[in-house]
């Protein structure tokens, strides 16, 4: 008898069979990547715009203090993507006991809260970081002060 040489039918057809369920899964596996690193790579973004934000907040001296502010980053430094940030000053604390009154010009040390959001509606992610400074006290810091000014995060 003479045995062929080569495959037959059936092995050629579960050997392609074989194939494109690997190339599937690692196409799959592929877009999965590639999905991660595009969230990382705005995320890591979003990080750099938080510090770029916090210095030049922690540069200011005069900031408002108690209600939040904010504004949009340009779209240019952003990769297009909708960007903003919120941030809220407040006296967090100074060298008297709770419940005293603080001296005009004493020193103190004041909360920066900074909110990073970026994406639209259901998309939106953020990112919060948190710095302090010192700074003196002012006739605006003193209701802070009050008693219970610090019970409520900071709010007089």
């Amino acid at each position: 008898m003479h045995r062929r040489r080569g495959f037959t039918l059936l092995e050629v057809l579960v050997a392609t069979l074989i194939m494109g369920i690997a190339v599937t899964g690692l196409l799959s596996a592929l877009r999965t990547s590639l999905r991660n690193a595009a969230r990382v790579s705005e995320t890591d973004r979003a990080a750099s715009l938080a510090r770029r934000q916090m210095d030049e907040l922690l540069a200011t001296r005069f900031l408002p203090k108690g209600s939040p502010f904010g504004g949009l980053f340009p779209p240019e430094v952003t990769g297009g993507v909708p960007a903003g940030w919120q941030a809220r000053v407040a006296p967090m604390e100074s060298g008297v006991m709770p419940g005293q009154m603080p001296p005009i010009g004493s020193r103190m040390m004041e909360r920066i809260q900074l909110e990073i959001w970026w994406g639209e509606n259901q998309s939106r992610r953020t990112l919060n970081i948190e710095a302090y400074r010192g700074a003196r006290v002012t006739d605006a810091d003193l209701p802070f002060f009050q008693v219970g000014g610090f019970a409520n995060g900071g709010q007089p």
